[in-house]
């Protein structure tokens, strides 16, 4: 069994001495020795050791340490770009000398002279944002590429798959992870101080849940930011786009992978994922009211179309509509197993044809503004996005049909 917490405690008192005695100072060399040996006696019994510091949670592997919830040095970390900390049995004493120097550095706002060699990356240790794997490029995958550092995102479509699966035995929603997977999509979109959107690439079908979800994400961040929100909003919206198909995990796969029209009552099936969202989301978060509204809310259309239906006629929430356009754009940009892709341009003449109708039509032009300045050329030309069949869904079987040109869709 791993007991993490006397290594941390070490951690955080080679901190202070770090910040209290110089380099080379017997205090601080001391305490930087226990730190080491406290590692190798968990890298003994597990390797590789990999921490995330995620606001005041910290999460060894994939298992938040209840006791240090509220640990000082998690904020700080995370603060400084630190979400992910990683050691495997080659750090040496040297390494973890230099990696305390870094992270001085980074809280005192200090520059470290990188022409040192022993300012290379160090050995055995890996850190950076959750999805980052490393600092170098060239550690780095290529799935998603800004002006200023190499992201891969493997690591958050991972994550996104562990909570479906937890959903799916009955667990409790991981909010954590959740959020982590928000914060390190909102950095991957501001590269060079402009901004990206860099959405995945559907390789099979049975990943579009996931995929859909991560794009859905970053879009409404991009949105909501466009609509001159706050930080705060922007990352509670992302929330929610990231979770607006949650409820998904009580549809079966053969349903959601249908290449043909659905049965009466496989769409009763399918109909039901926005109240199965909710009802996942307020059980296990009641905080996340905003997520669990948007989750009941992304299928009902501005003329009261949709599903479900409501009782009572009311406006939509403000998210939800921001939800709903973000949503169908990225699944009628996706291959699915009942239909191709669409263009760029026909999603975007579809999304203004409906707007007022389908579509709140201030969204509407807001998007079609976004996408006209942000979308580089031919950005999205062949790149499909990878989840389960969300979006592209709803346009199949469309309360009112958008166009002759809609092909059979299912459920957006």
């Amino acid at each position: 069994m791993v007991d993490p917490i006397p290594f941390l405690n070490a951690f955080a008192h080679a901190m202070s001495a770090t910040t209290l005695y110089p380099e080379g100072h017997a205090s601080r060399k001391r305490a930087i020795e226990s730190v080491f040996e406290q590692l190798h006696e968990l890298l003994d019994k597990a390797s590789p050791l990999r921490f995330s510091f995620l606001g005041d949670e910290v999460i060894l592997d994939d298992v938040p340490i209840r006791e240090l919830r509220g640990w000082e040095w998690s904020a700080k970390l995370s603060g400084i770009g630190i979400q992910r900390l990683q050691f495997d049995t080659t750090a040496t004493l040297d390494a973890l000398e230099d990696m305390f120097e870094m992270i001085l550095a980074r809280v005192q706002l200090k520059t470290i002279d990188t022409s040192e060699a022993r300012h290379t990356r160090p050995t055995g240790i890996k850190y950076g944002l959750v999805g980052v794997r490393g600092l170098d490029r060239a550690e780095a995958g290529s799935n998603i590429t800004t002006a200023t550092v190499a992201y891969n995102v493997s690591v958050e479509a991972d994550a996104i798959r562990w909570m479906h699966e937890e959903l799916t035995r009955g667990k409790t929603l991981p909010l954590v992870e959740a959020e982590g997977v928000v914060r390190t999509l909102a950095v991957a979109m501001h590269g060079d101080q402009q901004i990206m959107l860099p959405l995945l690439r559907l390789r099979e079908f049975d990943e579009y849940t996931t995929t859909h979800s991560l794009n859905v994400c970053v879009l409404v961040m991009a949105l909501a930011e466009w609509l001159g929100l706050g930080a705060r909003d922007v990352r509670g919206f992302g929330i929610a786009g990231l979770m607006h198909d949650i409820g998904k995990v009580k549809v079966p796969t053969e349903i959601l992978n249908k290449p043909g029209k659905l049965t009466v009552e496989e769409r009763a099936v399918m109909n039901r994922h926005p109240v199965e969202g909710a009802r996942i989301i307020i059980s296990s978060e009641p905080d996340l009211d905003l997520s669990a509204v948007v989750a009941y809310e992304h299928h009902i259309m501005l003329n009261g179309g949709g599903y479900p239906s409501l009782h009572y006629e009311r406006e939509c929430h403000h998210g939800s509509k921001l939800v709903h356009v973000c949503d169908v754009y990225d699944a009628l940009r996706t291959d699915r197993p009942y239909r191709d892709a669409w263009s760029k341009e026909e999603v975007l003449a579809y999304l203004r044809e409906r707007g007022g109708v389908e579509f709140d039509g201030d969204m509407v032009n807001a998007f079609l503004q976004m996408m006209t300045e942000w979308e580089p050329a031919a950005a999205f030309e062949g790149a499909e996005p990878e989840g389960e069949a969300s979006e592209g869904d709803e346009v199949r079987e469309a309360d009112e049909p958008a166009s002759e040109a809609e092909p059979a869709t299912e459920d957006s």
